[in-house]
């Protein structure tokens, strides 16, 4: 019979389809994909090619040259200067459009995603994250900061040399103040935080577990709304992603390169989103709320009812998942080519 599992974080509920469930691997969909050159002449973001992009903000050097960079967004969907002042005319409330848009290039060459980087690479992309947020979340205009990624035309992206993006606003968008609230009533009540109530329960238990690393636990959701959600949690107590040391950094690094590796050579290299669910810098010591990445494969499609909904319908168990996830064997990385 089919099930319906409640999000114990937001509260929200999804139906996990068994009637239809799909084994995880019957989601992995051969694709005609063009291999792609180590460098195109026309892409901003290949080495050799930096006039093409706006002027450098920061840079991660390797071996001598730099091996992340980070460009303000050349489309910005945001003014980096100017004020965020508020206006109200009777029931529409409006503000400016203030606030910073980068671009967090991964890497020199056209054609290495994140899976197929070796750990150190990514423990330096998770170190300019890191150097970007602490230093934004000091603007005094920036209330929100939120690190993503788009891999894949259905997940956004529009280019297609690695990088990742950082968008920093004057306001606390909604989903972000539901999650708060929805924690703080939980610590409230039982006088613990809830994510690091569900880290010790699913550790417990173990079946959605993917990864547990000394510092970090990647797993599925118990109510997750589509196949493969992966959340990586850190198993200490952070509210906000500016305080990760540098131990975890290395440590995340080999999680999330991990589980990116699990899912390209388990999935044929899924398009995906993720992103950094991190408590505003103003409530960075909050005890009631743990900062996630949150991992989501574009392997089904939003339709009518979720729209009409905002519940999802998963074909996949989430168990299920997990084990196909566990037993995916990932080839060890090679050293990135240097690039040009």
């Amino acid at each position: 019979m089919p099930e319906l599992r409640q999000n114990r974080v937001t509260k929200e509920w999804v139906i996990i389809a068994t009637e239809r469930a799909k084994r995880p691997e019957q989601l992995s969909v051969k694709r005609d994909i063009k291999p792609l050159p180590e460098y195109s002449e026309n892409c901003p973001f290949c080495a050799g090619n930096e006039a093409q992009a706006p002027p450098e903000i920061m840079h991660i050097d390797h071996d001598g040259r730099w091996q992340i960079r980070v460009v303000p967004n050349k489309f910005s969907a945001l003014a980096r200067e100017g004020e965020p002042t508020r206006k109200i005319e009777r029931s529409r409330r409006t503000m400016n459009g203030v606030g910073i848009h980068d671009v967090i290039v991964e890497g020199r060459q056209h054609n290495l995603t994140t899976a197929l980087l070796p750990e150190a690479h990514v423990a330096n992309i998770l170190r300019a994250y890191k150097m970007r947020y602490n230093e934004i979340s000091q603007d005094p205009r920036i209330q929100q900061v939120i690190i993503f990624k788009n891999h894949g035309g259905t997940a956004g992206a529009s280019l297609e040399h690695p990088h990742s993006q950082l968008i920093a606003i004057p306001v606390i968008s909604h989903q972000v103040r539901e999650r708060f609230h929805e924690a703080l009533r939980h610590y409230d009540e039982y006088g613990e935080c809830v994510f690091c109530e569900l880290n010790a329960e699913e550790l417990s238990e173990g079946s959605r577990i993917v990864i547990s690393s000394p510092h970090f636990l990647a797993m599925e959701q118990f109510a997750s709304p589509t196949p493969f959600v992966t959340h990586i949690y850190p198993k200490r107590h952070m509210a906000s992603f500016g305080d990760i040391r540098e131990e975890e950094v290395v440590d995340l690094a080999g999680v999330m390169k991990s589980l990116l590796a699990k899912l390209y050579h388990g999935l044929e290299n899924p398009d995906f989103n993720y992103a950094i669910r991190t408590a505003p810098a103003e409530n960075a010591g909050v005890k009631y709320y743990h900062w996630y990445i949150s991992v989501i494969p574009r392997l089904t499609k939003v339709a009518g009812f979720e729209l009409g909904s905002g519940m999802f319908i998963n074909v996949v168990l989430p168990e299920a998942a997990a084990e196909f996830l566990r037993n995916v064997k990932v080839p060890e990385s090679q050293p990135a080519a240097a690039g040009k």
